[in-house]
């Protein structure tokens, strides 16, 4: 056998609906290479379920490229696999070694809840973008960019914070299922924003009562941070926390003067 090949043991959860209550399979995968991607791995092992007429495994993918952040998936207990920084279809199988038993689960959080084998539900994320994580004063056409100066270590931080993907790895990571790090990083990179300070104060208070609604309560674990493949830091749930004590003051004002 080629030393750029590998057998492989996969014990992969497998749940037929949301009502189903799951177990584990095994799986036998022979002479993968180290170049295919993980998923790349998981399509050989579809394409053999089928061609033996069994279902095979349901699991979410879209770009392939570390871009869309739907591929969520726990490897040996970790967030989208071994290698820091990266997303499960950019995770390659070199990262293994050959005899090596890879244990495939979906995201743990009882806010993301499984739809079939490592298919989770996702749409918490979506309430919360929808209550605030959004501009919508009136701009007219599109301004040229160097016409708005901003400090170049704030166009930096809300460009970092911008690059969540959403995922859900940080939530799947946290003890606590909770899911501050995806929502400072949304509110950050609009609030830090000239174009997103007339609602600055507004967005924060929705988008984090919102979010409690769902998700449970961050305890600074750091987990979060650790398992972002984007590598968002846990900065941006501070400034969440200091705006969203601003925004308790703020907001009561403004109903105060009406």
């Amino acid at each position: 056998m080629s030393n750029h090949l590998k057998n492989l043991k996969l014990k992969i959860w497998r749940q037929s609906g949301p009502t189903d209550s799951g177990h584990f399979e095994n799986y036998v995968m022979d002479e993968i290479s180290d170049e295919a991607s993980f998923l790349e791995m998981l399509d050989v092992l579809n394409e053999g379920l089928i061609s033996e007429n069994k279902l095979p495994v349901v699991f979410d993918h879209d770009c392939r490229e570390g871009i869309c952040g739907t591929c969520s998936l726990m490897i040996n207990g970790q967030a989208h696999g071994p290698e820091r920084s990266t997303t499960t279809c950019q995770l390659h199988m070199r990262k293994f070694k050959s005899g090596d038993e890879i244990v495939i689960e979906p995201w743990r959080a009882s806010a993301f809840p499984i739809i079939k084998d490592l298919m989770v539900e996702r749409s918490a994320f979506d309430r919360i973008i929808e209550s605030g994580g959004f501009i919508t004063a009136p701009t007219g056409g599109a301004p040229d960019a160097n016409l708005i100066p901003i400090p170049k270590t704030v166009a930096d931080a809300a460009m970092d914070a911008s690059q969540c993907i959403g995922c859900g790895a940080c939530v799947a990571a946290c003890p606590n299922g909770a899911a501050n790090l995806f929502t400072g990083a949304k509110i950050a990179h609009l609030n830090l924003l000239p174009q997103g300070q007339a609602e600055r104060f507004k967005r924060t208070e929705a988008m984090v009562e919102t979010m409690d609604k769902y998700f449970g309560s961050c305890t600074n674990h750091g987990e979060c941070e650790a398992a972002c493949p984007k590598e968002i830091s846990i900065d941006v749930i501070a400034l969440m926390n200091k705006d969203y004590r601003k925004s308790k003051l703020k907001n009561r004002k403004e109903i105060s003067r009406t």
